[in-house]
């Protein structure tokens, strides 16, 4: 079934929900839910009752029942993004999911079994946060079954070319444009730049590319500006063939 849990860590950036979905839909569970939580985005109040869901009456304003979005997930994933993020408060209901597969919404009396497999992602190093006492050390090794490290885009140069390629057929597709390739001058800057945003930095570098590119080809100048003042010797004029 390959229904291990994985912990995905890497900078922000570098493609963590894209491999969580990647694993979600290369498994038994792919026509099941998907459901992506970002832990951060939540305010710590409300996250337990997104989660696990509540029962009317269980607090002022719990006008109806509300279903959690771990018991929307049933049959399929649940990607927690910002795992580190997570209140301590919230990772000891969140540890009873994963060892016994249950959980309580507010107001409950009576848990509820359920099937999800779990991923998490984060940028923090847990271990540290460990040794701070600011996450749990149970949780991260039930999460960690499968540790997954995604290096950042400036140590894997060899993925810059086929990524820049890839995010120019989609826009190329999106924006109706009709631009064949990227420069040579213009992927010695990509592939000599250092990505502090990574992946999402060279997606929404493309994207700008293409939006503003009349040509048929990408060339330096359709660059951001960061790129092209970054340390290269490579130029690019409005011939043609270049």
């Amino acid at each position: 079934q390959n229904d291990f849990t994985v912990l995905i860590q890497g900078e922000s950036g570098t493609g963590k929900e894209v491999a969580a979905r990647f694993l979600h839909f290369n498994s038994p569970r792919k026509n099941e839910p998907f459901v992506p939580i970002n832990c951060a985005a939540i305010p710590e109040t409300l996250l337990e009752s997104e989660l696990f869901g509540y029962k009317k009456g269980a607090f002022t304003g719990a006008t109806r029942d509300k279903v959690g979005l771990f018991e929307a997930a049933d049959g399929g994933t649940v990607f927690l993004d910002e795992i580190g993020d997570m209140p301590m408060s919230i990772q000891a209901s969140l540890l009873r999911v994963l060892q016994k597969n249950e959980i309580k919404p507010l107001g409950e009396t009576r848990v509820r079994v359920i099937d999800v497999r779990i991923v998490a992602a984060t940028n923090k190093e847990i271990k540290q946060m460990i040794a701070e006492n600011s996450f749990r050390q149970d949780l991260f090794y039930r999460l960690s079954v499968l540790p997954v490290h995604l290096p950042p885009l400036r140590e894997r140069r060899e993925d810059i070319l086929p990524l820049a390629e890839h995010f120019l057929h989609i826009f190329c597709e999106e924006y109706n444009k009709n631009i064949k390739r990227i420069s040579t001058p213009a992927i010695d800057l990509l592939t000599q730049y250092h990505w502090p945003g990574n992946v999402r930095e060279l997606r929404n570098c493309l994207e700008r590319s293409v939006l503003i590119c009349n040509e048929e080809v990408i060339r330096t100048y359709h660059l951001p500006p960061t790129l092209q003042t970054a340390e290269s010797s490579a130029t690019d004029t409005q011939l043609p063939f270049v």
